[in-house]
């Protein structure tokens, strides 16, 4: 059994950077699949809630510390094992991979996740239509964002920050991947799209990519 294990639903994006994170380490880790959808979601059911009260995940079990939020968790893995860098040396910089990843973690994906899509849905009878105009609205507004910041930034190179893949191309990645599942045009986003293509001749995140994992469904 590896000392790192990632409680992980496939299509999860919050799962999704902490996989991209632990390959751009090379940390040997062991996948714990979590079901969003099965049995009415395994992540509600009283085992896991034990582990993470919040009913979400990913969760991360280092040993015997367990952690939550995928923020925290890649920060801490940053610092526990620094060698391959997702934060750079210099204040200024790391505040800018923090901004980006900040947007996409805290403003885009909290009002486009499953939960917040099922409630839309299940609960205030709304549309499928209507589902997907909102979901589409608010990543045009952060993404929007995005794209002016990283054009008028000089600390953009191949990546988010300079040449080598950074916390920032973990969070953006899975993003972007979301966006394309709700056919979402990025054709507005040529710098993103750029990034994207960038990360994406990457193993680590050719790995960590939904449908690579053990518990995909295809």
């Amino acid at each position: 059994m590896s000392d790192i294990r990632l409680y992980s639903y496939w299509r999860s994006s919050a799962a999704y950077r902490v996989r991209i994170a632990l390959n751009l380490k090379q940390l040997v880790h062991e996948i714990i699949p979590v079901s969003l959808i099965n049995n009415g979601g395994e992540h509600r059911q009283s085992d896991y809630t034990k582990l993470n009260p919040q009913q979400l995940v990913p969760t991360l079990f280092h040993g015997d510390r367990v952690l939550r939020q995928s923020m925290a968790i890649i920060e801490y893995l940053d610092e526990v094992y620094p060698e391959v860098p997702l934060l750079l040396s210099d204040p200024r910089s790391s505040s800018w991979i923090r901004s980006l990843s900040q947007i996409i973690a805290c403003d885009i994906h909290p009002l486009d996740n499953l939960r917040v899509l099922s409630y839309l849905t299940d609960e205030l009878g709304v549309s499928d239509t209507q589902k997907s105009s909102w979901y589409g609205h608010w990543i045009h507004t952060g993404f929007a964002a995005i794209e002016r910041l990283l054009e008028d930034s000089p600390i953009v190179g191949e990546f988010c920050a300079g040449d080598t893949a950074t916390m920032a191309d973990c969070v953006l990645i899975p993003q972007v991947y979301n966006a394309q599942r709700f056919e979402v045009s990025l054709q507005a986003y040529p710098n993103i799209e750029r990034i994207t293509q960038n990360c994406q001749q990457l193993v680590a995140f050719k790995q960590a990519a939904p449908e690579q994992q053990i518990d995909a469904i295809v």
